[in-house]
């Protein structure tokens, strides 16, 4: 039996508790400074506020005061934040890991600088790793998994990937069931980059389906084409910034493909592209959704403004990725939806 300590209570970082105990680990969840009414109702109840279903008998609930003790002996960390709390868990929970232990993070997402690089989150943590001259294995997971379908045991694929193999199989030894299936993959550039890229596209693709209940009614039926066309779009310019992102084997590719699906189907994300297709702009979807964590705006954003650096570089062509300048566009600028579809077309002889 491992001990595995999981430090943010959000959905995600929780859901890994499944599998995790049912393996028969010892399970340890710490909430952040953020979390404390959620640890205390999982206290109260082995359930988290946003589940259906109790957790694995013998979960043990930490507050974030806790945490040298939760860490104690852990043999793997499992970073639960999401985007917004990377500065804090490397800055704060990172120092207090133990030498030699095993980290997985949940959390997806791209940093941009201000000479147009796009850093996936373990990059930034390595540094700070390496600033504190301490050995921690870094790891992280990518592909299409929605928190309460892990739960509810959905059958699910996802790549676990790091630097080194040796540590990614000890991992997956820990963490894989009959229902949690962990492909693994040294490519930290090709899997996180994928599985960020999917969220300001999820947005985008979500667009389509505000725009039709706009002009036929909310309670209309679905209408696919328009999904479809932005599909195949963000297929398209994801793939060309893997390559530009120099991702090592864009098999991958595929990763942020499921990613990208399952986020339009059951993300947040999709929420906020319903809402600005029906006409509302950011910040009055920002306030109808007020309490939701939307990560794909701010990847987003950081995308659009790192190519744009690029692209005065004269290294990329802007021209070749309208779905994701007009997402910023509506980001950032508050421009009106209206997907640019004839630049999606091309003509090959």
């Amino acid at each position: 039996m491992a001990v595995i300590t999981i430090v943010g209570s959000g959905m995600m970082g929780s859901a890994l508790a499944f599998p995790a105990r049912e393996n028969g680990h010892e399970v340890r969840l710490v909430g952040t400074h953020l979390d404390r009414e959620i640890i205390n109702a999982c206290r109260k109840t082995d359930r988290h506020p946003k589940f259906t279903r109790d957790f694995p008998a013998g979960l043990k609930y930490y507050q974030i005061e806790e945490l040298e003790e939760a860490l104690l002996g852990s043999d793997l960390v499992i970073g639960g934040v999401s985007s917004f709390g990377v500065e804090w868990f490397g800055d704060y929970v990172l120092p207090r890991i133990a030498d030699g232990t095993n980290v997985l993070t949940v959390t997806k997402g791209l940093m941009d600088t201000p000479d147009g690089r796009l850093l996936p989150y373990p990059y930034l943590w390595q540094e700070k790793v390496d600033a504190l001259g301490k050995k921690i294995n870094l790891t992280a997971v990518g592909g299409p998994c929605t928190s309460y379908e892990l739960v509810a045991h959905d059958q699910t694929e996802v790549a676990f990937c790091g630097r080194d193999m040796e540590v990614l199989k000890q991992v997956k030894s820990l963490m894989q069931t009959d229902y949690y299936h962990i492909s693994l993959s040294t490519d930290i550039v090709g899997i996180e980059s994928a599985v960020a890229l999917k969220n300001g596209y999820a947005l985008g693709i979500a667009l389509t389906i505000g725009l039709n209940q706009k002009a036929f009614g909310i309670d209309s039926e679905l209408h696919f084409n328009s999904q479809a066309a932005v599909f195949g779009q963000a297929a398209k310019e994801m793939h060309s910034l893997l390559k530009l992102q120099g991702a090592e084997n864009l098999n991958n590719f595929w990763v942020g493909v499921g990613d990208l699906y399952v986020t339009v189907y059951g993300g947040r994300t999709r929420l906020v592209g319903i809402l600005l297709g029906r006409g509302l702009n950011i910040d009055e979807a920002r306030e109808e959704l007020n309490g939701v964590t939307l990560e794909s705006l701010v990847v987003a954003v950081r995308v659009a403004r790192a190519m744009r650096v690029r692209a005065e570089r004269g290294e990329v062509d802007l021209k070749t990725l309208p779905l994701l300048m007009h997402v910023d566009d509506i980001l950032t600028n508050k421009a009106e939806v209206s997907i640019p579809w004839e630049e999606f077309t091309f003509i090959q002889a």
